[in-house]
């Protein structure tokens, strides 16, 4: 099991990410095909091969090839609207009038129902840290019909699986 070897990879002092990885993998707040996708748009975000290669090992494999591809393509799109539109809200002035001038056809189209994808989003919004991204699409997903404990939960997988990575890094660059 994959989040298993994320576990065991983890240091002593890191106990607490071992303990919340292992109790947000069987999280019953959201739907199978949204937890899934919730961890694989959250483990390309973090940028930590390991991560990411055991984390899609363990939940690829419930997913249908459509929700992989639209967990992808939110963990991608997201790492593009991210930073521009966290520019625009932080900068202000005129830029948020311009038209951005991104392609975001995924978006329109995902593949999966536009809540899961929008909670995908939403959660490699929260690694970004996009605050205008994460409102628009926390937004999405709460008149889609999600709970503010789905959110939550989709947010907190975010920010352990963020946190895995960061430790994970943290110890290769100490090695």
């Amino acid at each position: 099991m994959s989040i298993e070897a994320l576990k065991n990879a983890l240091p002593e002092y890191a106990k607490d990410q071992k303990l919340n990885l292992g109790s947000l993998a069987i999280d019953p707040t959201l739907s199978a095909q949204q937890l899934a996708g919730t961890f694989i748009a959250s483990a390309l975000a973090s940028r930590n091969a390991m991560v990411i290669r055991e984390i899609v090992e363990e939940y690829a494999p419930k997913m249908t090839a459509e929700a992989l591809n639209a967990a992808k393509a939110a963990a991608s799109i997201m790492g593009m609207n991210n930073v521009y539109y966290r520019f625009t809200h932080l900068v202000g002035g005129d830029y948020k009038t311009l038209p951005a001038k991104l392609r975001m056809n995924i978006m329109a189209r995902p593949g999966v129902e536009k809540v899961d994808f929008e909670l995908w989003s939403l959660a490699v919004s929260a690694i970004n840290g996009c605050g205008m991204c994460m409102e628009s699409h926390e937004q999405v997903v709460r008149h889609g019909g999600l709970s503010a404990e789905q959110v939550q939960t989709a947010v907190r997988i975010a920010s352990v699986v963020h946190a895995v990575a960061a430790t994970l890094d943290g110890e290769a660059a100490l090695a």
